[in-house]
């Protein structure tokens, strides 16, 4: 199933990248112009910067790990974030576990372990097809049975970066392998969303008539259900026990059949006024085809759109999934997601009484993903917004 979910995620990737190379390509100045003015305006840009390095964790996500997304150690639960130090090299501290009923650690005074970059760890597929076991940080276990002069036992040394939960898996490791699910769920979610939106919304506004009408009727039987309850009518209506890649694709599909509505609605109006503009009424007039005026005259002046409503829409793809994760009904062991990591941390009641705040740390990453992309929405929004431009 790990490789079902890595096929369909990097051939939707692949699929998403292309289309949007095509867009970018139709409406060159239009993407020209938001960048030159993105770069202008800090918070924007900052936000831009959380993503790319997000998303950079997320591709990269095995060469950054230490652990792979379901390795124990139950020896070594619920320990805290290994601190890092710096002993003649990067190092982290070794930690004894005083009291193991109730998990306390404390670090042990002077000793660390080496960390080693470019380390030889577990084997893996970079990108989906590039094997190698090189890891950006690994703790240097030669470098301590050396200076301790006996082996020891790596599974009594771990390195967890930003702790462990109640079966020892490193938080870290999870994070950046679920965030491969989160965000990919988002992005090919709303590549599929769009996709749909501008193909039902641009033809019916273009064509008008009988499609018109059955196509808005379905648009508005849609948005009258609440979406949290027609996602969970659709997942509940399929099999109970889908396996983790199989639920991968569900989810992606549940999230778009729920999200092309409103879309569709907002350009079907934006077609309806740009079909009676000159330059659509010349192409007409010239013999061009549908198909060449929807893509070459349509399209780029419903990119600009597109682009806003699309930063602005993630964040409910990425709430969506880590919704139904959090109610069992996504993303199932033992694959991660942020949505998942959250309940299996919710279940556990002791990071409430015993402040194992660690545990809620994909929570943080979830608020900081969606907070991101809303600050970007909006710069973009006032980027193409005329009265804004007009007002500067």
């Amino acid at each position: 199933m790990q490789a079902l979910i890595a096929w369909v995620k990097w051939a939707g990737l692949t699929v998403l990248l292309l289309v949007a190379a095509f867009i970018i390509k139709v409406a060159w100045p239009t993407f020209v112009t938001i960048a030159r003015q993105l770069v202008r305006r800090p918070v924007g840009l900052a936000a831009a910067c959380v993503l790319g390095a997000l998303y950079f964790g997320a591709a990269f996500a095995p060469f950054l790990a230490t652990h792979r997304v379901s390795d124990l150690n139950l020896g070594q639960t619920f320990h805290p974030p290994t601190a890092l130090t710096w002993d003649g090299g990067p190092a982290i501290r070794i930690y004894e576990n005083i009291d193991p009923t109730a998990a306390k650690y404390e670090p042990v005074a002077g000793e660390s372990i080496p960390l080693k970059i470019f380390g030889k760890g577990f084997e893996y597929e970079l990108f989906g097809f590039i094997k190698t076991n090189r890891h950006l940080l690994l703790p240097d276990y030669a470098a301590l049975e050396q200076k301790l002069g006996h082996e020891i036992d790596p599974a009594a040394y771990p390195v967890f970066l930003l702790g462990s939960d109640s079966t020892g898996r490193d938080i870290y490791s999870r994070l950046l392998f679920g965030s491969q699910i989160s965000l990919t769920i988002g992005l090919i979610g709303i590549g599929i969303t769009m996709t749909v939106g501008f193909l039902v919304g641009g033809l019916a506004g273009y064509f008008g008539g009988r499609f018109d009408f059955l196509a808005m009727r379905l648009v508005e039987f849609l948005m009258a259900i609440p979406g949290l309850y027609l996602l969970l009518a659709l997942r509940s209506a399929l099999a109970p026990h889908f396996e983790s890649g199989q639920m991968f694709v569900v989810i992606i599909i549940i999230l778009s059949l729920v999200g092309w509505a409103g879309t569709a609605r907002v350009l079907r109006g934006m077609s309806l006024s740009i079909r009676s503009r000159q330059f659509i009424l010349a192409a007409e007039s010239m013999g061009q085809g549908t198909g060449k005026i929807l893509l070459k005259h349509l399209l780029p002046n419903l990119a600009s759109y597109l682009l806003v409503a699309a930063t602005l829409s993630i964040p409910g793809y990425i709430l969506g999934e880590a919704a139904l994760s959090f109610l069992g009904l996504g993303i199932q062991e033992p694959s991660a997601s942020w949505g998942l990591m959250l309940q299996q941390s919710q279940q556990d009641m002791k990071v409430f009484f015993l402040n194992f705040w660690w545990l809620l740390t994909p929570g943080a990453a979830i608020f900081i993903t969606v907070i991101a992309f809303n600050l970007i929405g909006d710069t973009l929004r006032d980027i193409v917004d005329p009265r804004t431009r007009s007002q500067q």
